[in-house]
């Protein structure tokens, strides 16, 4: 089995401010108001009679309960040690250390009109989103800790994709793909090598299913549970003990925080955009037509803390099915990418030694960026897409002395980009 590349250490500064607080097993690092709350979904609609039941599971009680009250002065019982957190490796939420040491699993999701509101994004670590058929986007959702309650629709692979699985030596959900991914996938490769192929016409039912609600091939379903059978399914290692990719830091305090910001990603068939929200440190999501993003699954709006444009050149994938407009990218090398996160924004490089090599983001001081502890959207447009964004400002402080006033916000703070890459 491959061993995935050693990479950056973890950065977690448990500042005074930062609230931790347990979420099924793992603990949200941030402001009170960004941590989820216990949700329960299901897929958008009944299920046909060939779906599963629903597999929803409550959130596991805390394993030490209270002693009871009483006015005896009986001694109580010395407390249980409990296992520490440790940081997962995609967003460096705090988890136990099983989960962080469960496999990845990549999932292939549909983003035509017809497919929305998709179902599991929200739950995910990491989601990639980049053009496929002629320039119309399709997401691929990381899933480590998460546990959806339904995801999909899911759709086809593309080689780009699959390299960007293969960084965590992911099981790869899909429906069929690109002659160019299929070879990839059905050879030996695509047995551990370089993913772990999971493929719906060869792992049907039970572990995905096409739901009534919506046409083919929008229908194509799944769940946390059955992601986690599929991956006894593929014969993949259960555990894996994988290096983190990227460095994380917890949410600094309100008060360093700015207000306002947005962000524009236009795509052939879908306008993705993001409103900076201070009181939760996140990014809310909206999409064309549609408005803001919403989670089939969960009715949770989508909000990453992190938001990552990697400019990529893209071309048309001579796969002799010219009339299917397939893409081809150069997902290896380096190139230039934006990083928004606390509000801000850093001109970054990334690079990609291999198809198998983790993606790292460096600064203009060739410094590993540094991302917060959450969910990370990368956004991967063509060279020469005109990504869009403004800044917010930090406020004054509500009370400054005259003498001792804090240093002015940073010179990007209200700052309005057009970020054009050309060829």
């Amino acid at each position: 089995m491959r061993r995935v590349p050693a990479a950056l250490l973890v950065v977690l500064a448990l500042a005074g401010g930062v609230g931790i607080g347990l979420f099924a097993g793992r603990a949200v690092m941030g402001n009170p108001s960004s941590s989820p709350s216990a949700v329960a979904g299901v897929s958008p609609g009944a299920t046909s009679s060939a779906a599963p039941p629903s597999s929803s599971a409550p959130a596991p009680s805390d394993a030490s309960a209270a002693p009871g009250e009483s006015g005896s002065p009986e001694p109580t019982a010395s407390p249980q040690p409990t296992s520490a957190l440790v940081p997962d490796p995609l967003d460096g939420v705090l988890v136990t250390p099983a989960l962080a040491k469960r496999h990845v699993v990549a999932v292939m999701i549909d983003d035509l009109w017809a497919a929305r509101p998709q179902s599991g994004l929200s739950a995910a670590s990491i989601v990639w989103q980049a053009p496929a058929e002629g320039g119309i986007p399709r997401y691929m959702a990381l899933f480590s800790e998460g546990n959806p309650p339904a995801v999909g629709p899911i759709r086809s692979s593309r080689l780009y994709f699959i390299a960007w699985a293969a960084e965590w030596d992911a099981v790869y959900a899909h429906v069929g793909g690109s002659p160019q991914a299929l070879a990839l996938l059905n050879s030996s490769q695509g047995q551990g090598k370089v993913v772990w192929n999971a493929d719906e016409f060869r792992y049907a039912k039970p572990y995905m299913w096409r739901i009534s609600q919506r046409q083919a091939p929008h229908n194509v379903y799944t769940d946390g549970k059955h992601l986690r059978l599929l991956v006894k399914a593929t014969h993949a290692p259960v555990s894996m003990s994988y290096t983190p990719h990227w460095q994380f830091a917890p949410d600094p305090s309100i008060d360093q925080l700015p207000v306002g910001g947005t962000i524009v990603v236009p795509y052939l068939a879908n306008r993705i955009s993001y409103s900076y929200q201070r009181s939760t440190n996140s990014y809310p999501r909206a999409v064309s037509v549609e408005g803001k993003q919403v989670d089939a699954g969960t009715k949770t709006r989508i909000s990453p803390k992190n938001v990552v444009v990697i400019f990529m050149h893209f071309g048309p994938l001579n796969d002799h099915e010219p009339q299917k407009h397939r893409l081809e990218a150069t997902f290896t090398g380096s190139g230039k990418a934006l990083v928004f996160n606390n509000g801000r924004m850093v001109r970054a490089t990334w690079r990609k030694a291999s198809l198998t090599a983790p993606t790292y983001l460096y600064g203009p001081d060739g410094k590993p960026v540094t991302l917060t502890v959450g969910q990370t959207f990368v956004q991967v447009v063509p060279i020469g897409t005109a990504v869009t964004y403004k800044l917010g400002k930090v406020p004054p402080a509500p009370t400054p002395s005259p003498s001792d006033a804090p240093s002015p916000s940073p010179s990007s703070a209200g700052e309005v980009g057009d970020w054009r890459l050309a060829l």
